[in-house]
């Protein structure tokens, strides 16, 4: 059988996260009944990174081993808030979760003064004052390996809480202010932790010192609050050139500094 890499991307805002799960909608299980109408058969799903509810994916990959599906069907079969962008058919294993070498997510907010309709299911509306600067230098603080105890529930099945991220910057585009992190792996709601946390510094609530001794191991009620899911997105997932290489995000929706696929959002 073939193996086969999908590139999705989705809207979170109506999907309780990749997981399936009876009774819910999910990404998992809408794209599971539309390779099922399409190929008439069933298939195992591997996913790269498994999303919350409520949480968006612009470079989102997943394996199987079975045909190769048409793309056009398929996504005529899928709700308008999925979407297979490329389905690629591999002559070698591939296994999108254990192949993959990182994982760049970008978390967005809204900085205007007003909300837009436009911008509230898929970015933090956030009017108030924040000092650039003190993000910045809290996205340059956690890279390199540290132990993220702090920025995960206390109620949790990681047994290891060290992560190491490679690249984390704050982004400023007009009326936007995004952070890029790309790192081996995350936990549960880590960086919508980690941004609650950052935020408070750069509000003044919270001291860059402070920031800093979270990230040898404190206490998760140490730590921030947790922010709402529509500002996260999954936005990158990096692999080997013999398996297609990275994901990247789409032309125009914009990307870190640090990749090709910049873009103005």
């Amino acid at each position: 059988m073939s193996h086969v890499r999908l590139e999705i991307e989705y809207d979170g805002t109506d999907l309780w996260g990749w997981a399936q799960q009876p009774g819910i909608r999910s990404v998992h299980g809408e794209l599971s009944r539309a390779l099922r109408t399409i190929l008439r058969e069933e298939v195992d799903l591997t996913v790269a990174g498994r999303t919350d509810r409520g949480v968006h994916a612009v470079a989102q990959v997943a394996s199987y081993q079975g045909p190769v599906p048409d793309l056009y069907g398929l996504n005529a079969v899928l709700p308008g808030d999925v979407a297979v962008r490329s389905a690629l058919e591999l002559d070698v294993p591939f296994d999108a979760r254990r192949m993959a070498t990182d994982r760049t997510y970008c978390f967005r907010f809204f900085t205007r003064r007003r909300p837009s309709p436009f911008a509230s299911r898929h970015a933090q509306w956030w009017p108030y004052p924040l000092d650039e600067d003190l993000l910045r230098a809290c996205a340059a603080a956690i890279v390199g390996t540290h132990d993220f105890t702090a920025f995960t529930p206390t109620e949790t099945q990681h047994v290891l809480f060290r992560r190491t991220i490679r690249a984390a910057e704050w982004v400023r585009r007009g009326e936007w202010l995004d952070l890029w992190i790309t790192g081996d792996a995350f936990m549960r709601h880590m960086n919508r932790i980690l941004v609650g946390t950052m935020i408070e510094v750069g509000n003044g609530r919270r001291p860059f010192e402070d920031f800093l001794r979270l990230l040898s191991g404190a206490a998760r009620a140490e730590a921030g609050v947790t922010l709402p899911p529509q500002g996260l997105h999954l936005a990158g997932i990096g692999y080997p050139e013999e398996v297609g290489g990275d994901a990247l995000p789409p032309p125009g929706w914009g990307g870190p500094p640090w990749a090709e696929a910049c873009g103005t959002p």
